[in-house]
């Protein structure tokens, strides 16, 4: 059994009233790059793994989910403190990420998005030449710079 404390129930009606947003919330996430890949993570409690959808559209990623509390007939609260919601969240990617491989999981509350780096955005290494590499051609042949030119 809760216990009745009025403060309480007016600390809720008061959030309930300065809270104009009634629309989408916002959803706590951490965002990292391993290696070739960034990892978003965001907590979604409570969230039927079915309502969440994440969709690509260019360089934005939006990730929605919503959450529905459901109760029998005949039910009579005691409290309620979590309610429905719906959460939205929307990154611009940016250039250097392969978005046709981004992939996603969702493990007790937590939705895991694996965001791919493109292959040309990757670190790579530039080959060095040196001036022996070049050949240099005279009039009649091409000759290595460290062979002498044929005498006429």
């Amino acid at each position: 059994m809760a216990t009745y404390d009025p403060f309480r129930d007016l600390d809720r009606l008061a959030a309930g009233f300065f809270d104009a947003r009634r629309g989408p919330r916002q959803m706590p996430m951490d965002l990292y790059r391993d290696g070739d890949h960034y990892v978003l993570t965001a907590d979604l409690p409570g969230i039927d793994p079915g309502s969440v959808d994440i969709d690509v559209d260019g360089q934005l990623l939006t990730i929605r989910a919503e959450r529905t509390l459901t109760a029998g007939d005949g039910v009579k609260w005691i409290t309620r403190e979590r309610e429905a919601a719906s959460f939205l969240r929307q990154l611009n990617l940016g250039q250097g990420i392969d978005t046709e491989n981004i992939s996603a999981r969702y493990d007790n509350g937590v939705l895991s998005v694996m965001i791919p780096v493109s292959e040309k955005a990757k670190p790579r290494k530039v080959a060095v030449t040196t001036a022996d590499d070049h050949q240099v051609i005279t009039g009649r042949e091409s000759a290595r710079t460290d062979e002498p030119a044929p005498v006429e």
